[in-house]
C-alpha cells in the first residue's frame, strides 16, 4: 500500500513507472490524492471540484501517464458531461457538451481526471478569489494568493495533491502562480499545445493551455505527449524534431549568449527579492561560462499593456454578448465580476479599426523580441516583481466597484485609462509575463529563491518561438545546481 510519504515524494514520471512496473495500480495512486485532497484542501480551496471516486472506476488507455492522477483547470478544459463555470457565477450550472482536444490528448496519455481546480472569473486576474468559489490560498502562506489565473493548479501541485495539473496562461497565467508558489511553470510557444474544439485560437493566440509540475522532466515529457499539428488552428508550429525529455539532460553545445533585465517594463518598482533572485541566477551561469548582458528588449511595455488590454476588452464583450444571447436578458454589473463588466463595456466602443492596430502591435514586440534573439540565446527576468499578494489585496471593494463603472460609463469613448488603472495594482506584482503572450515566446518560471519573508519567487526565461528545449535544459541544470526551491507540502 503506497503510503503518504512515498506519494509526496514522486513526480508524475515516477508514479508512471511504477504502475508498469506493477509497484503501484491506479487506485493506491487516485487513494492516495483522494487522502492529500482531504488533509489540505479545506484549508487552501484549490480543489472544486472532485471526481476522484469516479475517475477510480473509469479505465483510461494505456499511454505513458497511465494512471497518474491529474486535476484539470476550470477554464477551457472540458470532460463531457461534466461542470464547466470558468469560475463564474453566471456559469454555475454550465455542463461540458464535449471533450476540449486537451483533455483528449491527456486521455490518450491515460492521466486519471480526479476534479478540477479554482480559477478566478474567466481567467482575467492575477489572483485566484471568484466570488463563485472564494479564494484559494498559498501553502506557503495561507495569508497570502497563490496568485493566478492557474492559481488553483499550482496550489494543488505545491501541496502535493497531484504532481501536475493543467493550466492555461494567456497573460502569465501559468508563470505567475508558479513564481508564487514555488514550483515550475512553463508556457509553450503559440501554436505548439491543442485548441479547441469550436475555436482555432484563444485570446487571438495570446492564451495556450499545458500543465504545472514540480519537476522539469515532468513539463518536458508532457511537451512530448502534446506537442501537435492542428489543421483547423489558426497558429502552428512545427513539432519539435528530439525529444524533449532526451534532451534536457543535454549539455549546452557552446556557452551562452543571456540577456537579462531586472526593470519593470512599465515603470513600476522591482523588489529587491526579485532582483536578488535573478542574480542568483546570472551568477550561476557565469560561472558556467555564459556570457551575460544587461539589455533594453527595445519594447514599449506601457503601450503593449494598452493593446493587452484592449484585446480583452474585445475578448469580454463578445463573451459577454453570447452570454446575453443564451439567457435571452441583458447583463447587469450584479452578474459578473467587475473586472469582466468594465473589459466587456470597454470593448463595445471598440472600433474594428482599432482592434486591427492593436493587433499590429502585437506584431511590432514580436519583430522587436526576434531581433534580440538573433542575438541572445535566452532572455531572463524576474518571473513577478514581488512574492505573493495577501489574500483580498488585490481584489476591489464595494466602493472601488462602484468607481470603476461610474468611470468606464463616462470614458466609453477613450476606455484604456481606465483599464489600465484598474489593473495597475495587479500588474505592479507581474509586469514580466505579458510580452511572451503576445509575442508567443516560450517562456518559464522557475523556483530559484525564497524571499526575505519567507516566499518563493521566480526567474523567467523567454527564448525564440520553437525553443522551448534551450529553456528546459536551463532549467533542468538548475534543478541540478542546489539554488532550485522545490514546493512546499503544507501539513496543517
Amino acid at each position: 500500500m503506497l503510503n503518504q510519504s512515498d506519494y509526496l515524494s514522486l513526480d508524475a514520471t515516477d508514479m508512471a513507472k511504477m504502475i508498469k512496473k506493477g509497484d503501484v495500480i491506479q487506485t493506491e495512486l487516485v487513494d492516495a490524492s483522494i487522502h492529500r485532497k482531504e488533509k489540505v484542501n479545506p484549508a487552501l480551496n484549490a480543489v472544486i471540484y472532485d471526481r476522484s471516486e469516479r475517475a477510480k472506476e473509469q479505465q483510461y488507455p494505456r499511454g505513458s501517464f497511465s494512471g497518474v492522477p491529474i486535476l484539470l483547470k476550470n477554464i477551457s478544459q472540458t470532460i463531457t458531461g461534466e461542470p464547466m463555470t470558468a469560475g463564474a457565477k453566471l456559469m454555475k450550472d454550465n455542463i461540458a457538451k464535449q471533450d476540449s482536444y486537451l483533455v483528449q490528448r491527456l486521455r490518450e496519455q491515460g492521466f486519471v481526471f480526479t476534479g478540477y481546480t479554482n480559477t478566478p472569473e474567466f481567467g482575467l486576474k492575477n489572483i485566484t478569489e471568484p466570488q463563485l468559489y472564494g479564494p484559494t490560498r498559498n501553502p506557503w502562506n495561507v495569508n497570502h494568493s497563490p496568485g493566478g489565473s492557474s492559481g488553483g493548479s499550482a496550489v494543488a501541485v505545491a501541496s502535493g495533491i497531484v504532481p501536475v495539473a493543467g493550466a492555461s496562461d494567456g497573460g502569465g497565467s501559468i508563470r505567475i502562480p508558479a513564481s508564487f508558489t514555488g514550483v515550475f511553470g512553463l508556457k509553450p510557444t503559440r501554436g505548439r499545445m491543442p485548441v479547441g474544439p469550436g475555436a482555432g485560437r484563444q485570446w487571438q493566440g495570446a492564451a495556450i493551455d499545458f500543465v504545472l509540475s514540480r519537476t522539469v522532466r515532468d513539463s518536458a515529457a508532457l511537451l512530448d505527449s502534446l506537442q501537435v499539428l492542428q489543421p483547423e488552428a489558426a497558429f502552428h508550429w512545427p513539432l519539435y524534431e528530439g525529444i524533449y525529455t532526451e534532451d534536457m539532460y543535454k549539455p549546452f553545445s557552446k556557452p551562452l549568449r543571456i540577456a537579462f533585465s531586472n526593470r519593470s517594463p512599465v515603470g513600476t518598482e522591482v523588489s529587491e527579492d526579485a532582483k536578488e533572485a535573478l542574480q542568483k541566477v546570472l551568477t550561476y551561469l557565469e560561472k558556467e561560462g555564459h556570457e551575460i548582458e544587461e539589455v533594453d528588449n527595445g519594447v514599449d511595455g506601457v503601450a503593449l499593456m494598452e493593446q493587452y488590454y484592449l484585446m480583452n476588452s474585445g475578448e469580454m464583450s463578445a463573451l459577454r454578448v453570447s452570454i446575453e444571447e443564451s439567457l435571452g436578458r441583458s447583463l447587469t454589473p450584479d452578474d459578473i465580476e467587475i473586472e469582466t463588466w468594465v473589459l466587456s463595456e470597454a470593448g463595445q466602443a471598440v472600433s474594428a479599426a482599432t482592434f486591427t492596430h492593436s493587433l499590429a502591435a502585437w506584431d511590432t514586440a514580436t519583430a522587436k523580441m526576434a531581433e534580440l534573439h538573433e542575438t541572445y540565446d535566452l532572455y531572463l527576468t524576474p518571473a513577478t516583481a514581488y512574492t505573493a499578494p495577501k489574500i483580498g489585496e488585490l481584489t476591489h471593494t464595494e466602493d472601488e466597484c462602484r468607481q470603476l463603472i461610474n468611470a468606464i460609463d463616462q470614458r466609453k469613448h477613450d476606455p484604456l485609462p481606465v483599464l489600465y488603472d484598474m489593473f495597475l495594482p495587479s500588474l505592479k506584482y507581474s509586469p514580466f509575463s505579458q510580452l511572451a503572450n503576445l509575442t508567443g515566446q516560450p517562456a518559464a518560471s522557475m523556483p530559484v529563491h525564497i524571499a526575505q519573508n519567507g516566499l518563493p519567487i521566480g526567474v523567467q526565461a523567454m527564448a525564440s518561438k520553437g525553443n522551448e528545449d534551450l529553456i528546459l535544459q536551463l532549467a533542468h541544470q538548475l534543478e541540478e545546481a542546489g539554488i532550485w526551491e522545490s514546493s512546499v507540502y503544507f501539513d496543517d
